[in-house]
């Protein structure tokens, strides 16, 4: 079965870190772009991260959290992660991992991480920052 599953979300307070996994099953993510989006309560999705598929594993960011997470991949684990620190209670929502994702540019100086509907994601994992 081709699935993604998202997993690492949890309660935490702000100032804190968490690291999310994506592993993937019945398909390899090596060659394919990944992108986590997150989805909070009566606001719009918004993709955080994005991985490329070349080989040089270019990474890009929303503004909103550019500077306090990471994404990077494991190929070995066929395993995408997102390294979330100095967490914000803004930053509460529902995470989820794609099997694609596209930078572009916004003027004069950021990006938008867009996730095409070819893609596909899990059930996603719940991020809370609270104290």
């Amino acid at each position: 079965q081709v699935q993604v599953v998202e997993s690492g979300g949890g309660l935490v307070q702000p100032g804190g870190s968490l690291r999310l996994s994506c592993v993937a099953s019945g398909f390899t993510l090596r060659g394919f772009a990944i992108g986590w989006f997150r989805q909070a309560p009566g606001k719009e999705r918004e993709g955080v991260a994005c991985i490329s598929s070349s080989g040089d594993d270019s990474t890009y960011y929303s503004d909103s959290v550019k500077g306090r997470f990471t994404i990077s991949r494991d190929n070995a684990k066929n395993t995408v992660y997102l390294q979330m620190n100095s967490l914000k209670p803004e930053d509460t929502a529902v995470y989820y991992c794609a099997t694609d994702c596209r930078p572009v540019p916004k003027l004069p100086h950021s990006i938008v991480i867009l996730i095409p509907a070819s893609a596909f994601w899990g059930q996603g994992t719940l991020v809370t920052v609270s104290s």
